[in-house]
């Protein structure tokens, strides 16, 4: 008989025995009364009843103190070893009339567990409470946890693994010395960490697609990241990080990248062919096609220069991912720079029934910039102003000077808009807007282009817009003079720069 049966059995042979007492004395009232005493049968009856309830109070109030023994002093031993004074001494087991063996062998698993949880508070104590914890150690997923000065002071095994250093080496070192990180944006790990250090108490924020280049001869890893900031943190675990990692998929866009280019890379010869034919027909049949011809050669000339527009965009946007689209930044007037971009694509607006209106304030400063490169922005700009024009037909580009002395460029259209939750994605590699993707031409590639582009020239890309009203992108480019320094490091007559899709988290990373 185990030692939950053994109470039960105690518990009903009490009350039984209770039971059949209260009986007794009531059936002895009753035959007393009728035999000696005087009084009517109707009071007899009324004070057999009055006796019996009597009677039932005195038994409750005796078996629950009876019942109620074992939990009382199960609840004696949890409390004396609270670690709140609550100043209940450890029960007398030996005293209980009522499973002295159960609460014996409950309290023992009590005791033995409040050791093992002071043992265990004692190592994590020693050790940031994380080397033991289970959950920290058996999460599937890489844990780096660090301190108020970025230095780690837990990783997880998964951890270890993924990033390919032993955990020994990880810890004690500055996160940025360890991971070499790289965003697709300027909204690093590093500048969230240093804006949540001066302006929150916690935060909370994650990215996606970071690329970490891990060792060389080493696959580059990317995968979306999870970070949780706490300030002052007894046990000095200031900032949580968890990696999810996404190399397959990411991978298979940058490889589609990739295989496009090279597939792409073939057409330029056959549509420069084409281009060339049908420049010749529009020159040789100019004065002899009716309208309609004339037309269709237009049609055909538009449709040409956008297909090589299509062409260089993913050639470059493969150039970027592999770092190797160098800018050659010269001096040079923005206004002819900028007109003669627009007339390349003047045809293409001509097609679609749309007009360009140009604006550009007098006596701008020279500015630096790789001409060639520029053209793809402004192209790029000005294209997606002409597909999302809608039912309106004028596009308005205007360049001035900002208050902090840089050369800005305007394109606005007065078509769709855009809503306000897919802005920020908008310079995101392959992000398309789902409510019209299928009714709109592009391949996602564009903006983002445009960013890396204009991010190396040094200036930034902007966006605003209102559904049914249109949009207004932006752009601005350093004036030649705040290069001069930059160019007399260089010792040429320009500056080259490298443009990439990548933001390097820290400059403290070194391989």
């Amino acid at each position: 008989m185990n030692h939950l049966e053994q109470i039960r059995q105690q518990i009903r042979k009490h009350l039984v025995l209770l039971v059949v007492i209260e009986n007794i004395v009531i059936i002895s009232f009753w035959w007393l009364a009728t035999q000696f005493s005087s009084l009517s049968p109707s009071l007899i009856a009324i004070s057999s009843v009055v006796l019996a309830v009597l009677l039932v109070l005195v038994i409750v109030l005796k078996i629950s103190d009876y019942v109620l023994q074992p939990l009382q002093a199960i609840w004696q031993a949890v409390l004396h070893l609270s670690p709140t004074d609550h100043g209940i001494a450890a029960p007398k087991i030996e005293n209980l009339k009522l499973g002295q063996d159960l609460v014996t062998s409950l309290t023992s698993q009590i005791y033995q567990l409040y050791d093992m949880a002071k043992e265990v508070a004692v190592a994590q104590k020693n050790d940031n409470g994380l080397s033991t914890n289970f959950v920290a150690q058996n999460l599937p997923l890489p844990l780096i946890v660090l301190d108020n000065s970025q230095t780690i002071i837990f990783a997880n095994d998964v951890a270890s693994k993924y990033i390919g250093t032993p955990v020994s080496e990880l810890m004690g070192k500055n996160i940025y010395m360890v991971l070499d990180m790289a965003f697709p944006s300027e909204n690093t790990f590093d500048s969230w960490l240093k804006k949540a250090q001066t302006t929150s108490a916690t935060a909370v924020n994650s990215w996606e697609r970071v690329r970490l280049n891990v060792r060389d001869n080493h696959p580059t890893l990317l995968f979306d990241l999870a970070a949780y900031y706490n300030r002052d943190n007894s046990e000095r675990m200031e900032t949580f990080m968890v990696l999810f990692d996404h190399t397959k998929q990411y991978s298979q866009d940058e490889q589609a990248v990739s295989f496009i280019a090279l597939s792409v890379h073939e057409l330029r010869t056959p549509l420069t062919m084409l281009r060339g034919y049908i420049e010749v027909f529009e020159e040789e049949f100019k004065n002899q096609a009716n309208p309609e011809m004339q037309d269709f050669m237009l049609k055909m000339k538009s449709s040409a220069e956008q297909l090589t527009a299509f062409v260089n965009n993913i050639l470059n946007v493969a150039r970027v991912d592999n770092d190797q689209l160098q800018l050659q930044l010269q001096e040079a007037d923005w206004q002819p720079v900028l007109q003669n971009a627009i007339d390349a694509i003047t045809l293409r607006a001509k097609v679609r029934g749309v007009s360009l209106e140009l604006v550009i304030a007098p006596n701008l400063p020279k500015v630096g910039v790789d001409s060639l490169s520029i053209r793809e922005v402004i192209n790029n700009l000005i294209d997606n102003a002409i597909k999302y024009s809608g039912n309106s037909k004028l596009i308005k580009i205007d360049a001035h000077l900002t208050q902090d002395g840089l050369v800005e460029t305007t394109v606005q259209d007065f078509g769709l808009g855009i809503s306000t939750s897919i802005v920020p994605n908008l310079f995101t590699k392959f992000y398309r807007d789902h409510r019209n993707r299928a009714q709109i031409g592009g391949t996602g590639l564009g903006l983002y282009l445009c960013k890396a582009i204009v991010t190396a020239h040094g200036g930034n890309i902007w966006v605003r817009s209102k559904e049914g009203e249109g949009s207004s992108f932006g752009f601005t480019l350093l004036p030649f003079a705040n290069l001069t320094e930059e160019l007399k490091l260089s010792g040429n007559k320009e500056i080259v720069r490298s443009a990439h899709g990548w933001i390097k988290n820290h400059s403290l990373y070194r391989r």
